[in-house]
């Protein structure tokens, strides 16, 4: 009776949503009112944050049962958000009910999807892991369209959409995705870990980020292990938990370097964590970015044991670190192909890079991938590594993003790189699939 209430409520206030550029000089606003519920700042968040848009203030409120909350946001260039397309799809997406109130979604996001099998794997980072699972996919017939691999703390997760690859759909037949798992874990089955490797198959469609951090969060990457951290304390992020005595809130300050979808990454994490956010600001300067939250559990309570409030600040310490840019990035650009990611992530392999971040996808017959790396032992990669990766693969297919050390403009390819180019090109590269046994 009272979820009825509720859409009844929710029916008779729909949300009203305001985009507007004239209010501030150097972004777009975007006004957000709506009923009440819990997820609905993530909601809106995930939205926005989906869309590519760099969020760099908001005000939130939501103390009561009315939702109302402030973004100024720009594009990935900095600017205003001119297009009117866009701005009339914001405004009329964030104002259907469905937006906040999805009926066919759980949680986690899981929609029927025939297009692609999902697969999510967590387990033990090491150097070469992405390379042995994605040879083993090759070899079953799976062909590997995205993918969103992170490591953190010495945990790995990635999500991974394959299809079969003569049907070109998703993977159904119960004994072949026995047989998948099976292959799967033994990979990810490190040695003396004190975690066990987990591999689970949806057939469906997940909001991948949103996942990861879940998987990561139940695989424990937030905790030391009784290790004790060696990097740069001044490069970690800031985590405070106070009490609010008068509002029997907890107040919580993070501290970090910005970065694109930074607030998406707290805001999912205290969700899932199934605390509720009742007043919040968050702030970007220059490299530096602010949030302040005042919390509470979602049975009402603030942060009431100290031991509760160190598992509060390492969880959100573990997500805002979980996609911070470590390691050198490389983009690949080429004709896609089955085996390719595998072909690749071999050759990363065999130079001693290790891959602490990837993102894969395949559009229009393109595979366009990203990769973070470093060398095994987690430091920068050397210059003629990379160098020597890059006249394997070619050039031309793979570039260094972002770094003075390497030249924006390709040499000439020698006749080396010039062959390993084309082979990569090349719709069969069966002399140099990696062939192992499997136990």
């Amino acid at each position: 009776m009272d979820d009825e209430y509720q859409k009844l409520i929710r029916r008779m206030n729909p949300p009203r949503v305001v985009v507007d550029n004239d209010a501030c000089e150097s972004a777009t606003v975007i006004k957000v009112d709506s009923v009440n519920k819990h997820g609905i700042l993530l909601e809106v968040v995930q939205f926005l944050t989906d869309l590519n848009l760099i969020i760099t203030k908001a005000y939130i409120s939501s103390d009561g049962s009315w939702f109302m909350d402030v973004f100024k946001v720009t594009d990935h260039n900095g600017n205003k958000l001119k297009d009117q397309g866009i701005i009339n799809f914001i405004k009329n997406s964030l104002e259907t009910e469905s937006c906040f109130f999805p009926s066919m979604r759980s949680s986690v996001g899981v929609m029927p999807s025939k297009e692609h099998t999902s697969i999510e794997l967590t387990g033990t980072d090491r150097p070469g892991l992405l390379s042995e699972v994605c040879a083993v996919l090759t070899d079953l017939g799976c062909n590997v369209v995205k993918a969103e691999v992170w490591t953190h703390n010495a945990r790995a997760a990635a999500v991974v959409h394959v299809t079969d690859e003569c049907t070109g759909s998703a993977i159904e037949d119960p004994k072949r995705l026995t047989t998948i798992k099976e292959l799967l874990c033994n990979v990810l089955r490190g040695n003396n870990d004190p975690r066990t490797a987990k591999m689970t198959v949806s057939l469906g469609v997940t909001h991948t980020e949103r996942r990861l951090h879940q998987m990561m969060f139940a695989d424990r990457d937030y905790e030391r292990l009784g290790r004790e951290r060696t990097d740069d304390k001044s490069s970690r992020p800031h985590v405070a938990l106070f009490d609010c005595i008068e509002k029997d809130y907890t107040v919580v300050t993070m501290k970090s370097k910005d970065r694109p979808k930074l607030l998406f990454d707290t805001v999912c994490t205290l969700t899932d964590m199934q605390y509720v956010v009742f007043h919040g600001t968050v702030e970007t300067r220059k490299m530096e970015a602010y949030q302040e939250y005042y919390i509470r559990h979602i049975d009402g309570l603030p942060v009431s044991s100290e031991a509760e409030r160190e598992r509060v600040t390492q969880c959100l310490e573990a997500a805002i670190e979980r996609r911070a840019s470590e390691g050198l990035e490389l983009e690949l650009c080429t004709d896609d192909r089955v085996g390719l990611l595998s072909d690749i992530t071999r050759v990363f392999r065999e130079n001693g890079l290790s891959i602490k971040r990837a993102e894969i996808s395949t559009k229009g017959g393109k595979a366009i991938d990203t990769f973070y790396v470093t060398d095994a032992s987690g430091h920068p990669v050397e210059a003629k590594t990379i160098e020597s990766i890059r006249q394997q693969i070619g050039q031309t297919i793979l570039r260094v993003k972002q770094n003075p050390i390497f030249s924006s403009k390709p040499r000439q390819e020698t006749a080396i790189g010039f062959l390993f180019g084309s082979l990569f090109k090349a719709r069969s590269f069966q002399n140099f699939r990696l062939v192992r046994s499997y136990s």
